[in-house]
């Protein structure tokens, strides 16, 4: 499974920003009845941490609640793409933003959970 994000930038607090992490590969397609997506963040000194995630079949989702009410994970099932919407940013938002994926139906918030990661993306948030 190949994983690519995209999307990150510079945005003022209180903005938007709008991710996308695009799946490829046989793997993928062969088990997204399995696939949990999930996005993790990691700011400079920090360890990462778990943003949010989706199951590939169903489209349930789950947040941390530092994001709750603020951002919206969502798929593209033709796309074979997830997004990470970013609404009303904070400075302590900025991170570096990954996007990873299991194939065995692992609901974890913790990064040991996936397997599969994309190269990340950087969001930086000025106050």
């Amino acid at each position: 499974v190949q994983l690519q994000a995209s999307g990150g930038g510079l945005v003022q607090a209180g903005g938007s920003l709008r991710l996308s992490c695009a799946a490829s590969g046989r793997a993928f397609s062969n088990y997204f009845r399995r696939t949990v997506m999930g996005w993790f963040r990691q700011a400079p000194g920090k360890e990462r941490e778990f943003v949010g995630y989706i199951k590939w079949s169903g489209g349930a989702t789950y947040y941390d609640d530092s994001v709750k009410g603020r951002f919206t994970i969502t798929k593209d099932n033709a796309k074979s793409t997830m997004y990470l919407q970013m609404n009303s940013l904070k400075p302590e938002d900025a991170a570096v933003y990954y996007c990873a994926a299991n194939l065995v139906g692992s609901m974890s918030t913790d990064p040991h959970g996936y397997n599969y990661w994309g190269q990340g993306t950087q969001v930086t948030v000025s106050s």
